[in-house]
């Protein structure tokens, strides 16, 4: 099994992209030992390990071996983009609920699409708010997915089966829906809204018979949840849904309600979950996907500002989506140069920024996402933790 696991990457990859074999030994051979942590999934023709990067056969992936890897470009790899602030629910641990502003239309959106890819982009996430709410999210992933992976990030609200059908014919490539608990009460009250847990069943079916996309869940989880330790509870259900993916993350300490180190996980906790993924990947049913272990030390790290990149529906440039810092506007200044004076400030480092930082926010209560000015001061006097084991292989 696990030789398998170590070929059919190699070779699924290398056939696709012959250029592979020129990237330096090292940094493939990094890459090959964590593509082995993952089953290979064949979603209408898509070989995926995971939804954080590109399906292996994918001309996305090829951009990600050409640019990055070989070239080294300076530019982002991954982005996040706000397509509508509009959203029904009010989840307590929402990133995004206090931005405010002038949401950028669809011709400003584009054009960002296309800034980010020039940068180097090869995965984009879209979010909110609600982007199913967007009119015209399937005309902007039509023209964002060519050498793009796009991922949605949904509720679910609004998707119909003549939508998912046009999302999927016009490039998505994968979609998490956001379902956090097994227990419909519990998921519909965090949420704040009456038919949450319906709504994203629903959604999920939905996708799964558009046929041709990774269909999975994203997935915060308390850290009382992984206390009581009912994550596996939580993932049986999941795989009762046959889904392709669990995208599972921690309740992040982005927002004022959540400005607590009892809710920041801990080591242990992280390595708990580490295991649990480990093990349910070695088995059968669905990838479970531990954003923690991506960003990790061992791994990738925290690429917030460095590799990756948020612009939201206003057009606020930050580093991620869990780091309330802005950096400029689309609309003031070009993004190429906005996303440059950042990426100097945030060296790519081996652990989470908003994890280790959180406390910095504390003076700008109520008044998130911070400025351009004192986000500047923030950074200046943060704290950064070395390299993360690719970037170590990356920049020698």
């Amino acid at each position: 099994m696990s030789g398998n696991r170590i070929r059919r990457p190699v070779l699924k990859t290398v056939l696709s992209n012959p250029r592979m074999l020129r990237v330096r030994p090292s940094v493939s051979l990094f890459m090959l030992k964590y593509m082995k942590k993952f089953k290979i999934r064949n979603s209408g023709g898509q070989m995926f390990i995971h939804s954080h990067l590109p399906a292996l056969n994918s001309p996305a992936f090829g951009r990600f071996i050409k640019e990055h890897l070989l070239n080294k470009g300076s530019g982002p790899s991954h982005a996040q983009i706000g397509l509508t602030n509009a959203c029904p629910q009010r989840c307590r641990y929402c990133y995004n609920r206090d931005h405010t502003g002038r949401v950028m239309d669809t011709d400003t959106i584009r054009a960002v699409i296309r800034d980010l890819k020039a940068m180097g982009v090869f995965w984009l996430g879209f979010t909110g708010g609600e982007p199913l709410l967007n009119k015209d999210i399937v005309s902007i992933t039509r023209e964002a997915a060519d050498g793009c992976a796009i991922k949605l990030f949904t509720t679910g609200f609004g998707l119909t089966p003549a939508l998912a059908a046009d999302l999927r014919n016009a490039g998505l490539s994968s979609v998490s829906v956001s379902l956090d608990h097994w227990r419909e009460d519990i998921y519909d009250y965090a949420r704040g809204y009456a038919g949450a847990f319906r709504t994203a069943l629903a959604a999920i079916k939905i996708f799964q018979d558009a046929g041709g996309l990774n269909v999975g869940v994203s997935a915060v989880l308390s850290r009382e949840m992984i206390r009581r330790h009912e994550v596996e509870e939580f993932l049986v259900f999941l795989d009762g849904l046959e889904l392709d993916e669990a995208w599972l993350s921690e309740t992040k300490p982005s927002i004022e309600a959540v400005w607590n180190p009892d809710i920041v996980i801990k080591e242990d906790e992280r390595n708990y979950l580490f295991e649990i993924q480990d093990r349910w990947n070695r088995g059968g049913g669905l990838t479970v996907n531990y954003l923690g272990h991506f960003e990790s030390r061992e791994h990738f790290g925290c690429t917030a500002g460095h590799k990756m990149v948020y612009v939201d529906a206003f057009g606020d440039v930050g580093p991620c989506v869990f780091v309330p810092l802005t950096f400029g506007n689309v609309r003031e200044r070009p993004l190429g140069e906005i996303f440059a004076a950042m990426r100097r400030r945030f060296p790519t480092e081996d652990d989470c920024f908003i994890n280790r930082n959180f406390e910095m926010l504390r003076p700008f209560a109520g008044r998130l996402p911070v400025g351009r000015e004192d986000s500047l001061k923030i950074v200046e006097a943060a704290r950064f933790g070395p390299l993360a084991g690719f970037f170590r292989l990356y920049y020698r």
